[in-house]
């Protein structure tokens, strides 16, 4: 028998609304040509992918995000880089990294591993799903699943990669067999190139000096150094009425930089200008964003932008997201060094379990922690 269907064309039954708690691929695998009715948006969220072809380019229309490359940043030319970094910063709230050291078969193993992940059966995966937002391991779906009112199309594995001890990788995922080891070098890898992003970061806001043999991290970067990282496998299979659903909402990243590497598979979005503009993918690079937190540290300087994930009927997508900020017992706060007459504090100190008990409590919605966060001057 057809489920009943709702004007849309949309599945109501019961059985299907059991469902998605599982888990997009769940639902993919157990054949659905609908979407459940808690993955369709209101209209005014929806994506715009029907549109005139005239106007098609427009709405469509690629970003070319400010490129950084990373090699001429530690070279003779590190001055005028930083610059381009900081107005990168400012204007776009992300840019791209190209030429960063992290050899391509890293890059391309993590991926391969992501996607035989989300290809295991529906029972070995099921084994690391977990309500618990603190979890060191936790397979999920949607944003927030236990706040969300409409799901998105996206199912992520998390996995903490604070300290890479045994202990931890032991809870790691042990299938496929080539886990534990892609992820610990990927971590281990982006871990140090976060750390000389943010001296470069740090040197751009005034906040420290570079000297070109050694950079004085006991009193300028040690703080960030042993910060928390997480390291965050999406997957949003092809879906079969992407205009009417989105594979993440509009948000904002909650930590100092996110380390972004995308499959071939555009969708990536980030709102600039007022605009939705689509981030082309550069193969072996990394798109990297400015969180809550830098915004924070940097007294609004460098602003968390807003950015959406679109998915579409053909393919599926993976990409991988390398979050890092402070240390978890650390306090955020805007930079004593920027912070004068003429510039004053713009946000209440903050920390990660404020954080946590934020988006657990609630809905996350487009920067809604980070306006928790303003002080009304």
């Amino acid at each position: 028998m057809c489920p009943a269907m709702n004007i849309l064309g949309v599945e109501k039954t019961k059985e299907t609304e059991c469902r998605y708690q599982k888990g997009v691929r769940h639902l993919c695998e157990s054949g659905i040509t609908r979407i459940p009715r808690k993955y369709v948006l209101p209209v005014s969220d929806r994506p715009l992918i029907h549109v005139k072809k005239e106007e098609e380019e427009k709405i469509d229309e690629n970003l070319n995000l400010p490129i950084i490359d990373f090699a001429q940043l530690q070279g003779p030319n590190r001055s005028q880089v930083l610059k381009s970094l900081a107005k990168a910063c400012e204007e776009y709230g992300f840019f791209q990294v190209v030429n960063h050291g992290i050899h391509s078969d890293t890059i391309h193993h993590i991926i391969e591993v992501g996607k035989k992940f989300f290809e295991l059966p529906f029972e070995e995966r099921a084994k690391y799903m977990s309500n618990d937002m603190q979890a060191p391991v936790r397979l999920g779906t949607s944003f927030n699943q236990n706040k969300d009112g409409v799901f998105c199309w996206r199912d992520f594995l998390k996995l903490s990669c604070h300290s890479l001890s045994s202990d931890l990788l032991s809870l790691w995922p042990s299938s496929p067999v080539e886990l534990r080891e892609a992820a610990s070098n990927y971590s281990n890898q982006t871990k140090l190139l976060y750390q000389l992003l943010m001296g470069a970061i740090l040197e751009s806001l005034g906040i420290m000096n570079y000297d070109q043999d050694n950079i004085d991290s006991s009193n300028n970067l040690k703080e960030f150094e042993d910060g928390s990282q997480l390291l965050v496998l999406n997957c949003y299979p092809s879906c079969p009425q992407p205009d009417l659903t989105l594979g993440m909402p509009p948000h904002s990243d909650y930590g100092l930089l996110t380390l972004l590497l995308q499959d071939e598979v555009k969708g990536l979005q980030i709102q600039h200008q007022g605009k939705w503009l689509t981030v082309e993918p550069i193969p072996n690079s990394f798109v990297v964003n400015v969180g809550d937190h830098l915004e924070i540290f940097s007294n609004g300087r460098y602003k968390s932008v807003l950015h959406r994930v679109l998915v579409n009927s053909s393919k599926s997508r993976i990409s991988v997201a390398s979050l890092h900020s402070l240390p978890y017992s650390s306090i955020i706060q805007p930079s004593p060094k920027l912070i004068n007459e003429s510039n004053p504090k713009l946000y209440k100190d903050t920390d990660f379990a404020t954080f946590l008990e934020y988006i657990s409590s609630c809905e996350h919605k487009s920067k809604s922690f980070l306006e928790s966060r303003k002080l009304a001057n």
